[in-house]
């Protein structure tokens, strides 16, 4: 499983590059605006400081819900850089971009998905990735995993390339959930990545060689 992280923190962006797990970033206005970060011109410049950090895929999200702006959006985006993954919303204009974006080799991220019948259209329309938010689901007393579960199956069933990037990740136990279930990607914040080193025994079991490793040295 593809190890995202969900921020546009440059720094919290290059701990988890320096860790040797990560595999891409995913952003949207919130996340930039959480930085400070506003602009086109300011937008533009820090998706490609991010793409200077990171190896892979880096998901840039269009602000427009008209075909056409989405297309112009889209394109600019691209240009950036080839890890740039054009992140469009679940929504009718939003599948006819990808779509088109599919037929132009653009990749694409078709993001607020909470259904499998919304993960369903954006595989026919050849989404690169489709991100289910399973933490939002389970805000609202929903089980988010079991939205990951029907997209797999469906997927497996035909074939679909589209890969599944768990969204909302809040903790250690959804990137264990998600893998299990086989999510291609989850994408979370660093603090649920660093949570996946943590476990008792092994603060107690390193505490005890080396306390037993400076008895055996006279310290």
């Amino acid at each position: 499983m593809k190890f995202f992280i969900d921020t546009a923190n440059l720094q919290q962006i290059k701990e988890a590059q320096d860790l040797g797990v990560l595999d891409g970033v995913t952003t949207n206005p919130s996340l930039m605006a959480k930085e400070g970060i506003s602009g086109e011109e300011n937008v533009i410049n820090h998706y490609k400081a991010i793409c200077d950090i990171v190896d892979g895929d880096v998901s840039a999200e269009v602000i427009s819900t008209d075909y056409e702006n989405i297309i112009k959006e889209g394109l600019a985006l691209a240009k950036l850089d080839d890890k740039i993954v054009v992140k469009v919303p679940m929504i009718k204009e939003g599948v006819k971009a990808i779509k088109y974006f599919s037929s132009e080799g653009i990749k694409t991220n078709c993001t607020l998905v909470f259904s499998a019948g919304q993960a369903l259209l954006a595989a026919k329309a050849g989404a690169t990735y489709v991100s289910p938010f399973i933490g939002r689901l389970d805000d609202i007393s929903t089980d988010g995993l079991s939205l990951i579960e029907d997209i797999r199956l469906i997927y497996d069933n035909y074939g679909y390339e589209t890969q599944i990037l768990a969204a909302s990740v809040r903790h250690a136990m959804h990137i264990i959930e998600c893998a299990k279930i086989g999510a291609d990607v989850m994408t979370g914040p660093l603090s649920a990545i660093l949570t996946l080193l943590k476990h008792p025994l092994t603060d107690s079991g390193l505490a005890q060689f080396l306390a037993d490793h400076a008895k055996a040295a006279g310290k």
